[in-house]
């Protein structure tokens, strides 16, 4: 029975993770390019998003689309699955409260980070094009990080600053979501209404950002640099933290956040949604 809940939980995850996608990454390539573009390049996300569509085409918002759909199946199912997991191993009982809750989110964002950083990684190569002829598929990318650099410092590229994302970030995140999703329960008991769900849902997403948000754009300029950064992890993350304050202020930490909230709202309801109501059929489905 366990072995076809975890598999329950990773279908429904994948199917999250893939609505998720498909919803949010026009908002997430301007997010990111807000975050990665040289100074000057543009004045906010909106010219961002006027320039791009402009000068690249309405699809170049899909940039790098490739790499989380490949992989946010296998990223949000890990997710799901890990938080399933640290909810049993935070407390017994299925009743946990808001700061188990939290704990329990912590621990999903660090076993997370192990999928999203590579899959981040090579979507924010891809959205740092800008329609050149230069610009390489996303094949190219993959190929030339692992040949280049190997594993560590390729492939795995901005694997700490993402653990250090992802830990306050999902703690936020599923706060929000089961507080949220427990006032609507309170008034309209367990079977809350899709409308309730996809709400709950934006909440956490928002929560997520407002959580974490300057170690976003930490880990997208490391993801992007030609080569690694050298040092201890939070030597060279107080590095990039000062050089980002020295070109742009403070504000330069929240570069991008407007997108990031704005895309929250329909992929973090979309995604919890798709999660909550695929993991209700098939619990129907197989009893599990």
């Amino acid at each position: 029975m366990s072995y076809l809940t975890t598999v329950n939980d990773l279908v429904a995850g994948s199917v999250a993770g893939a609505a998720q996608v498909l919803v949010g990454q026009p908002l997430d390539t301007v997010k990111t390019r807000a975050q990665i573009a040289p100074k000057g390049m543009f004045k906010g996300p909106m010219d961002v998003l006027t320039q791009t569509v402009r000068k690249e085409g309405f699809f170049a918002l899909y940039k790098g689309m490739a790499s989380p759909l490949l992989g946010i199946a296998g990223v949000n199912s890990l997710l799901f699955a890990s938080y399933v997991y640290s909810k049993r191993v935070v407390s017994p009982f299925p009743q946990l409260s808001l700061k188990e809750i939290a704990i329990a989110g912590a621990m999903a964002g660090a076993a997370n980070a192990i999928l999203a950083s590579p899959v981040e990684m090579f979507k924010v190569r891809m959205q740092g094009q800008y329609g050149a002829a230069t610009d390489k598929k996303l094949r190219y990318v993959a190929k030339e990080m692992w040949r280049d650099w190997g594993f560590r410092t390729g492939v795995m590229r901005g694997y700490w600053v993402t653990v250090a994302r992802e830990i306050p970030g999902y703690a936020g995140f599923y706060t929000a979501f089961e507080f949220s999703k427990r006032k609507f329960q309170s008034q309209y008991g367990d079977k809350v209404p899709v409308w309730a769900l996809l709400a709950s849902g934006s909440t956490g997403g928002i929560a997520y950002w407002l959580s974490c948000y300057p170690l976003d754009v930490i880990k997208s300029r490391i993801q992007l640099r030609q080569t690694p950064p050298t040092g201890k992890p939070w030597q060279y993350m107080a590095n990039e933290i000062r050089m980002v304050i020295a070109e742009s202020g403070l504000t330069g930490l929240f570069r991008g956040l407007s997108p990031s909230l704005l895309r929250t709202i329909p992929a973090g309801a979309s995604t919890f949604a798709a999660f909550e109501l695929t993991r209700e059929f098939l619990t129907e489905s197989t009893g599990a």
